[in-house]
């Protein structure tokens, strides 16, 4: 296991710096190491990490997401209202909509596996989009107007939306029935992630008041909630849910407002952990992509994906009528919602595994998804911000 975490550091590090020399986005290198290391190609990872590699991930996903909460001004985000809460849902539903239009059309599958298809390609990637919308708040573009703030907000909040959504159809797939109650879990989620997030927030907030605890020692603490939190979600079953991502953005949020100057000095000693986190997160990705799914993908597959990634591109337009955006912004949102690459690595697999006649095509495209819109994706946003965004 030792050799195994050796390999994904150094071999990651160093594979995303030769793609940064190359004007490319790091993650892509991170990536590649991943799928050459992963058992599909040389197979060197022990086996340990690889059973454990959904845990480490999450880790890491935790790490960013507890940062981005850290600098989320939550009277930024009111400002921009409703858009904000459209992006949560309105692009990832244009795109499952498109899945169901144009899936059993090109690949031959049937409605309800086109829908499952579209809720395991329709999450977009916070890994991608938060370390990429946080160096842009800190940097000044697009912060008059609150745009990475919105971003990441929608970011976070799409993924609880889309996962609940592959629940219930992979539920009516094996059983043959779902009913109105089984998407109550959407709003207790969302509304339970955020209420439990805020008052684990205002609990640290007084206990960093009250007691004086070294900034490491914060951070520790930290984690610790939040790892309890995300264990929290899991244990919720039935109508009531739990987002522990969402509850782990609000905690950093709530942070923010109550203790300025420490959310400052904590964001900064978590963007030191996401040095090493985002190797990690993205190597591990890596891993689960099978080339061999992907090389017999074909042309209508990838089709596919571009098809309904620009239905989420009308999603987006959609969600910002009606705002003060310009349109080079809307440009910009609409590329930030491009990148995929946890969700479907997390999800993928589990159509084929729960026996499913369309699990392996399933497969096919969430690792596709995965080589063209998270390298694409985070490519357009790398070199598109300075011309889209005013600073």
């Amino acid at each position: 296991m030792l050799l195994s975490l050796a390999l994904i550091f150094l071999c990651g590090m160093t594979l995303g710096k030769i793609f940064e020399k190359l004007k490319l986005p790091k993650l892509l290198g991170m990536l590649l190491t991943g799928i050459l290391l992963g058992p599909y190609v040389l197979n060197l990872l022990d086996p340990t990490i690889l059973e454990t590699s959904t845990d480490l991930r999450q880790i890491a996903l935790i790490i960013i997401l507890t940062r981005a909460g850290l600098n989320l001004d939550i009277k930024d985000l009111k400002k921009v209202g409703r858009p904000a809460i459209l992006m949560c849902f309105v692009p990832a539903s244009f795109e499952i909509v498109g899945m169901m239009v144009l899936g059993p059309k090109l690949l031959g599958i049937d409605l309800l596996d086109a829908a499952i298809m579209g809720t395991v390609v329709a999450a977009v990637s916070p890994a991608v989009i938060v370390p990429r919308m946080l160096k842009l708040n800190e940097s000044g573009y697009g912060r008059d107007k609150s745009i990475p703030q919105m971003i990441m907000a929608g970011a976070s909040v799409d993924d609880v939306y889309v996962i609940v959504l592959f629940t219930a159809f992979t539920g009516l797939a094996q059983s043959g029935n779902v009913t109105l109650i089984d998407f109550l879990t959407i709003p207790t989620s969302i509304i339970l992630g955020i209420a439990g997030g805020v008052i684990s927030g205002l609990l640290l907030s007084f206990l960093f008041g009250k007691f004086h605890i070294r900034d490491t020692s914060k951070v520790i603490i930290i984690l610790s909630i939040s790892f309890l939190l995300v264990t929290l979600e899991h244990s919720m079953t039935g109508v009531v849910g739990f987002s522990g991502l969402l509850a782990v953005m609000a905690l950093g949020a709530s942070l923010q407002q109550k203790k300025y100057e420490v959310s400052k000095r904590l964001s900064g000693k978590f963007s030191k952990l996401w040095v090493g986190a985002e190797v990690l997160l993205f190597v591990l990705v890596g891993a689960t992509v099978n080339i061999k799914y992907a090389l017999n993908a074909g042309f209508l597959s990838i089709l596919l994906i571009i098809s309904v990634t620009i239905f989420r591109l009308v999603g987006v337009y959609i969600s910002l009528i009606r705002t003060e955006l310009n349109y080079k912004e809307r440009i910009f949102s609409g590329f930030s919602y491009i990148p995929k690459a946890t969700v479907q690595a997390a999800i993928g697999g589990l159509p084929l595994a729960m026996g499913l006649a369309s699990g392996e095509i399933i497969l096919t495209v969430a690792v596709l998804s995965i080589i063209i819109t998270a390298p694409i994706g985070a490519l357009l946003i790398d070199r598109s911000y300075d011309k889209l965004l005013t600073r």
